[in-house]
């Protein structure tokens, strides 16, 4: 049903709402100028404080009410701002006729977050998506588990760098770290709590595969590496699975990395092809 999206009558291209722009916003809707996802057109971007982006070449898309957001008539709005974001406005979207995509997937680590929004979602016929952003194979894990999964793991490495304004500041000195060093070690709920920035990578990975609670996790500070890395390690009925990502990280929020964006409009790219690959 996602990627038979009927775009509304009357219009011709598939209709987007923003949340957030950032790093990830910014890239969003240049990929969408530069005609990369076609048949697609942003109406609005929902900011903090539009004063702050006077002059920026979208400021005419930009509102801070959130009144004025909603009331048009998106097929899709989403997310690039942060756990909060998703709180505010997931059901407000899925309930207003909209899908809704979020890269801020940690946010569901809160179980009753994830139930209010699958049921806004069922209720309004609508579809929470979740793109595979930082991480890759979590079609493979989703498909897995129709029969049965033993064990998933996840190893998060990034470069001091990008832990600048979180908890690994507590636990290392960003400044003076020489070897990789582990800043935590446990199950993808409490990592997602955690690293919100960081590590919503696992919880896309939970939430595909055996959920948050046996979902293993470890993260770590590491000066050797320059790009986001994340290593995948999965068994079950299927085989086993080893997957390696390195991700170029942003230059302006070097937490996130340039895939991110580019994930999303490839499920733009869906909604609106009449090919699609790797669901």
């Amino acid at each position: 049903m996602v990627y038979q999206i009927q775009i509304k009558a009357g219009e011709e291209m598939l209709k987007i709402g923003l949340i957030g722009y950032g790093a990830i916003g910014k890239d969003v809707l240049e990929y969408i100028k530069e005609h990369k996802v076609k048949g697609v057109i942003v109406s609005s971007i929902l900011v903090r404080n539009k004063g702050k982006y006077e002059g920026s070449g979208a400021f005419h898309l930009m509102t801070d009410n959130e009144k004025t957001f909603f009331l048009n008539d998106y097929d899709v709005i989403i997310e690039c701002a942060g756990h909060e974001a998703v709180y505010q406005y997931a059901v407000r979207a899925l309930s207003s006729g909209s899908h809704f995509i979020t890269v801020s997937v940690g946010a569901f680590s809160d179980t009753k977050l994830l139930e209010d929004v699958r049921h806004s979602a069922h209720t309004h016929n609508q579809k929470l998506i979740l793109p595979s952003a930082a991480i890759g194979g979590l079609d493979r894990i989703a498909a897995s588990t129709i029969h049965n999964i033993d064990e998933v793991k996840l190893v998060t490495r990034k470069p001091p760098e990008a832990w600048r304004g979180t908890i690994a500041e507590e636990k290392v000195n960003l400044d003076n770290v020489l070897e990789p060093s582990v800043i935590y070690e446990g199950t993808a709920k409490e990592s997602a709590k955690l690293f919100p920035q960081s590590t919503n990578v696992s919880a896309a990975l939970s939430l595909a595969g055996v959920g948050f609670e046996k979902t293993k996790i470890q993260v770590l500070v590491d000066p050797e590496v320059t790009s986001n890395t994340h290593q995948i390690v999965a068994k079950g009925y299927f085989g086993e699975v080893e997957l390696t990502i390195k991700n170029t990280p942003s230059a302006e929020n070097p937490k996130s990395g340039y895939i991110v964006a580019m994930s999303i409009c490839k499920v733009l790219k869906d909604f609106t092809s009449p090919i699609v690959i790797g669901i």
